[in-house]
């Protein structure tokens, strides 16, 4: 009976911190701001090559805004922060923010906790159009964008269109279709995959870094392609809150209150496609982070999409960053596994914590 009684008022004690944190959501950003803000200085500051955070503050100002914040620092310095580390932290940023909202997008599209960015074959997509790209003998770049890049993009889009003109042939209901022939064409491809790494030779590892993510090749040429796919089709979807908080009420429901149900789930899904599919393109298959960071942001603000939108933008690009800053610390693994070792045992416990509060 006492434990009984102490797991009671446990449950209410989280239920009151809950109500508070969802009373409060603008606070909430601003610690997101924060807890991003630092990450990114840390981020560009560490390396090889330590930079004071308050050098790396300087030629940021220098360089972007154009202050004189009084500090010296040598040119190699100043390549080393601009060239190279930023346009890495940004890309992990803006990767951060794409597959938080894609996730936050496809949870409350299907009504699915669990869904993740890659639930429609976006990764098996991906991965097999990259590990394709990587055996073809040809070496081509456009704006540092190489065949390997162009080839997961367009596979995990082209997944995605599979899976979708597959599902509307379906006599089951339309998320229960989609979801079955996500799973079903996402294990073909998940094949194919596993035939090209066994004929793939000396590529394999190739192969492996890709599956694993990371962003040790990203600049400013491939930030400038991929950014705006990203932020755009992200804050695109932030326009399209109200609409998905209608499917959380259900299509039937959502239709009563004059949500064009097929058109918005065309567009949401789209939408959200594309964004993975672009995220994948140049940070290859990071998980756990779009499954997560929606999941945590729901139980705290609520399943109301115009806050759980915004805050897994932030709160996913500052996890992104800080994972990124892991893997470099560790000796450049890949940031994949980085976020399935910090992402897999929270989440477990999360679930575990809050299985009796969880609503979405």
């Amino acid at each position: 009976m006492a434990t009984r009684a102490e797991a009671g008022r446990i449950r209410l004690a989280t239920a009151g911190r809950l109500d508070r944190a969802r009373s409060r959501p603008g606070l909430l950003f601003g610690v997101g701001l924060a807890a991003l803000v630092v990450t990114l200085v840390l981020g560009v500051g560490f390396g090889t090559v330590a930079i004071a955070p308050g050098d790396t503050l300087a030629i940021l100002a220098h360089r972007l805004l154009g202050l004189d914040l009084g500090s010296h620092w040598s040119v190699a310095t100043e390549t080393i922060v601009f060239e190279l580390r930023l346009p890495r932290v940004l890309s992990a940023m803006v990767v951060g923010v794409g597959l938080s909202v894609a996730g936050a997008t496809f949870q409350g599209l299907l009504r699915n906790p669990l869904a993740d960015p890659y639930v429609l074959g976006t990764a098996s997509g991906a991965a097999l159009g990259a590990a394709i790209g990587i055996l073809i003998p040809i070496r081509i770049a456009l704006f540092e964008f190489g065949i390997v890049q162009v080839f997961a993009f367009a596979g995990a889009l082209l997944a995605v269109g599979v899976v979708y003109r597959l599902s509307r042939t379906s006599s089951l209901a339309p998320l229960t279709g989609l979801l079955l022939t996500g799973y079903a064409v996402g294990s073909l491809l998940a094949a194919g995959l596993a035939l090209t790494m066994y004929v793939s030779g000396s590529n394999l590892r190739q192969i492996f870094f890709f599956l694993l993510g990371g962003f040790d090749g990203s600049s400013w040429l491939q930030l400038a392609g991929t950014a705006p796919l990203i932020l755009g089709g992200s804050l695109l979807i932030m326009l399209r809150a109200g609409a998905l908080n209608g499917f959380l009420l259900g299509e039937e429901t959502a239709s009563n209150l004059g949500v064009d149900v097929r058109r918005e789930r065309v567009i949401l899904l789209g939408l959200g496609s594309l964004v993975t599919a672009a995220a994948v393109s140049v940070a290859g298959l990071v998980g756990f982070v779009g499954l997560v960071v929606p999941h945590l942001v729901r139980l705290v603000v609520g399943p109301n999409a115009r806050r759980v939108l915004p805050l897994s933008a932030v709160l996913g690009a500052s996890l992104m960053v800080a994972a990124d800053l892991v893997a470099r610390m560790l000796g450049e693994i890949p940031v994949g596994v980085v976020t399935a070792v910090i992402g897999a045992p929270f989440f477990l416990i999360l679930l575990r914590q809050t299985r009796s509060a969880y609503e979405l």
